[in-house]
């Protein structure tokens, strides 16, 4: 066929259809973005937006926004989150495994840092973002090892021979002692230990009876006489007592817990927290043991909130000051948040109150439909890489308008480099290729932000941290 001939041929006789759904509006001269309330009229032009129209939309590089990406059609164009937005409601980071999860959440939470947004409390399941994150074939350094934020971020274990092993460095090695465990941190355990209800209640009546030894009784080889008079007075039946020691035996496994301890942990991760620094738990050996990365994880976070909620109910009634801003990441998040537990957990209350007590969850998972609907339809960014499971990919969409159009989207995405973001943190939903994790990021994160620092230091001044401690940068 001539050229002649294909050009009479082309938009007559051959032609496509593209469906084109208008989500703002820019208009000519101004700064202000706004949803589209109308369709254009017919015939109206349609021009590819120009690197300056997406850099307005997607927010200019600046203190508060984080450059996430560039545009899969043009590199120039980067695309960057609004973090003061992504910080205010919970979100997540979605995709199976070996998509580059990880490597997404690290510098995302190293900005919040680096900026002084918020806080952040980080469950490190797999030991990748205290001082080294393990890639497929060479290390990466952690938020430990990054310049400007090393001073701000501590690092606490769960199991210092792995953290020797491993040559981590950490600030102190966690230990929960027996009388400090409540049965709500238990609780957590019942999918995972396959505690039944029965038993579950148990803990309630040896924890009434014995409010500081009832665990010390509960794990120890021998029944005393305070326990036979439960069992003898029928408050409790044999076989459940011993059925639930016989599962719960499993937790005089690990290390960190202790008849015993010299203070009480949680208060000091709080305080740290409080301070303006974040806080990396690393499992260590743990990381494998799935009861105990839920029981710690649950542990911690209840506390933490509890004082979360009194400290905010002290400010708004003129008694102190408000919270600083606290971030939670967590991995396996379904195992917190399944539908079955979500109503029950401080996870699930957290993710439900949005920002009400300024703690949000990052989420971070690969099996979206896993997480309980109620809370998924709460999450306000979602930043989704590669999925291959039709109920993974339904679940993404809960709650969110268009998911029709942008199904297809998340399912054409390449296993790496590449995620769907959409929601509170970003005007419309974009596909980016994210940023590669490197020489380059460490660069980034080289230099301070000097009004983060001032944030950051006058912060510790208010709740009593010098300078002298070595903290403050």
């Amino acid at each position: 066929m001539d050229d002649f001939i294909a050009q009479i041929y082309r938009g007559t006789t051959v032609y496509g259809v593209l469906h084109v759904k208008p989500m703002l509006v820019l208009e000519s001269g101004s700064a202000e973005i706004r949803p589209v309330k109308s369709v254009p009229a017919h015939f109206t032009p349609v021009f590819r937006a120009t690197p300056e129209e997406v850099r307005t939309i997607f927010a200019a590089e600046g203190k508060e926004t984080y450059e996430i990406g560039a545009s899969v059609d043009d590199e120039k164009i980067k695309i960057n989150l609004d973090l003061e937005r992504f910080v205010e409601r919970s979100s997540a980071i979605f995709g199976r495994s070996g998509t580059g999860k990880t490597f997404l959440a690290l510098p995302l939470l190293a900005d919040i840092v680096r900026q002084s947004i918020a806080s952040t409390l980080i469950f490190d399941m797999h030991n990748d973002y205290g001082y080294t994150l393990k890639g497929d074939r060479q290390k990466f350094k952690g938020l430990k090892q990054l310049g400007s934020i090393a001073s701000r971020v501590v690092v606490v274990t769960l199991d210092e021979e792995s953290s020797r092993t491993r040559q981590a460095g950490y600030e102190f090695a966690l230990q929960i002692a027996f009388a400090h465990i409540e049965p709500e941190d238990l609780q957590m355990l019942q999918n995972v230990l396959a505690l039944s209800d029965v038993q579950v209640n148990a803990l309630y009546t040896l924890h009434r009876k014995f409010p500081k030894t009832w665990v010390q009784k509960l794990l120890s080889d021998e029944v005393d006489d305070e326990i036979q008079a439960l069992l003898d007075g029928n408050k409790l039946t044999e076989s459940t007592y011993f059925a639930m020691q016989r599962k719960l035996s499993r937790l005089l496994n690990f290390k960190f817990l202790r008849p015993q301890t010299t203070e009480n942990f949680a208060d000091r991760i709080l305080a740290h927290l409080t301070r303006g620094d974040s806080v990396v738990v690393e499992f260590g050996r743990y990381g494998n043991d799935l009861p105990a990365y839920v029981f710690v994880a649950n542990y911690i976070t209840r506390r933490i909130h509890a004082m979360y909620v009194q400290m905010k109910e002290r400010a708004e009634g003129g008694g102190g000051e408000e919270p600083r801003k606290l971030v939670i990441a967590i991995e396996e998040s379904h195992k917190f948040l399944a539908p079955e537990v979500a109503q029950f957990t401080i996870f699930g209350n957290i993710a439900r109150e949005l920002r009400k007590y300024n703690v949000t969850l990052l989420i971070i998972d690969q099996r979206p439909s896993q997480i309980d609907a109620e809370v998924m339809s709460q999450i306000g960014t979602r930043i989704t890489c590669a999925l291959s499971d039709e109920r993974d990919i339904s679940a993404v969409f809960t709650g969110m308008s268009g998911a029709q159009q942008l199904r297809s989207v998340l399912a054409s995405l390449d296993s790496k480099q590449q995620a769907l973001i959409m929601g509170h943190a970003v005007p419309m939903p974009v596909v980016v290729k994210t940023r590669e994790y490197g020489q380059e990021a460490y660069q980034y994160f080289a230099g301070d932000l000097q009004p983060a620092v001032e944030r950051y230091a006058t912060n510790s001044r208010k709740l009593g941290r010098n300078d002298d401690d070595g903290l403050v940068p």
